[in-house]
């Protein structure tokens, strides 16, 4: 779109630049050719010039019109699509923490009951041990069974 825009706005100022010219050349060239006499001639010039210039101006501030209307709606343009972005990024985020915290729960949670299934194992194999390895005689102090 860059270079259609730009394509557009080299093609209109080339051609108004081509027109302005034209005209200015084709005016002096029929005031030059037209029997007036010498201070006819150059207050006609003079006029033509004045025209040329006054011609200039209004295109200059049509030009600058348009450019600042182009500016405009490509600042909002811009705008949107920086607001689009920032959203868009949001989301994003949001959905990345959220994919993080559940990937990370999970496995969370699988190291705490591998840690507690541990803890349990070892406890009724301790207390095994214990029961299986009291000594089956009387200790001193303790009544005969």
């Amino acid at each position: 779109m860059r270079n259609e825009y730009d394509r557009d706005n080299t093609s209109v100022s080339t051609k108004l630049t081509y027109l302005l010219v034209g005209g200015g050349i084709g005016a002096v060239i029929a005031l030059l050719f037209a029997p007036k006499s010498g201070v006819e001639l150059r207050g006609d010039i003079a006029d033509v010039t004045r025209k040329g210039i006054e011609k200039g101006r209004e295109t200059a501030t049509q030009l600058q019109e348009k450019a600042g209307e182009y500016y405009e709606v490509s600042r909002e343009k811009a705008n949107e699509i920086y607001q689009t972005g920032r959203e868009k990024a949001g989301e994003f985020t949001e959905k990345a923490r959220s994919a993080a915290a559940q990937s990370v729960n999970p496995f969370t949670a699988a190291v705490e009951a591998g840690k507690e299934a541990y803890v349990a194992e070892k406890r009724k194999t301790e207390s095994k041990a214990i029961t299986e390895g009291r000594p089956s005689y009387p200790v001193d102090g303790e009544e005969k069974g």
